[in-house]
């Protein structure tokens, strides 16, 4: 099975970034081949809503940014994984705008997917959790799961292990 995992924070260090690694990992260890893309340190403008991409374009987006390396990867994953710190009630903008940006080729492939959310408050995951079943309804896509984790010790054995095990899971 392809994965794409797309991180979106912009910290190099960040736990969230931690655990897509853990998860890729756990996902490499049964066989599946994973793709992970640090989009929180990659240059990619969000959607000018200019409409090329389905006017002239024919599904390609007239902006030739990073995103030019992670549509190949959207045309053949068959998982995609969110995984970001909350920012605001929301994904990290890097990740938003990668997110905009699917609008060229109007859907992703990928028929499933799972997100890992990281916060230092627990009272932030209402919003960008229905955005995210509302962005999988969209898509006709299977939820294999959402895990969050909040406070300030978020990098332990067991939550390094849970997300392992997500990934190894699928």
């Amino acid at each position: 099975m392809n994965i794409l995992i797309l991180s979106g924070s912009p910290r190099k260090n960040s736990n969230s970034a931690a655990f897509a690694n853990e998860f890729k990992k756990g996902a490499e260890s049964i066989g599946h081949t994973v793709t992970l893309f640090d989009v929180g340190n990659m240059k990619i403008g969000a959607c000018l809503a200019c409409e090329y991409c389905h006017n002239k374009g024919n599904g390609e987006c007239i902006q030739k940014d990073g995103m030019q390396s992670i549509y190949p990867a959207l045309n053949t994953a068959d998982v995609i994984v969110f995984a970001s710190a909350v920012h605001y009630w929301s994904f990290s903008g890097q990740l938003q705008s990668v997110i905009t940006r699917f609008y060229a080729p109007h859907k992703p492939t990928a028929k499933k997917y799972a997100m890992i959310l990281s916060s230092h408050s627990p009272d932030v995951y209402n919003a960008l959790i229905s955005q995210y079943t509302d962005m999988l309804d969209f898509f006709g896509a299977e939820n294999l799961g959402i895990k969050t984790f909040c406070g300030t010790n978020q990098l332990t054995e067991n939550n390094l292990k849970e997300i392992y095990d997500f990934g190894a899971s699928l």
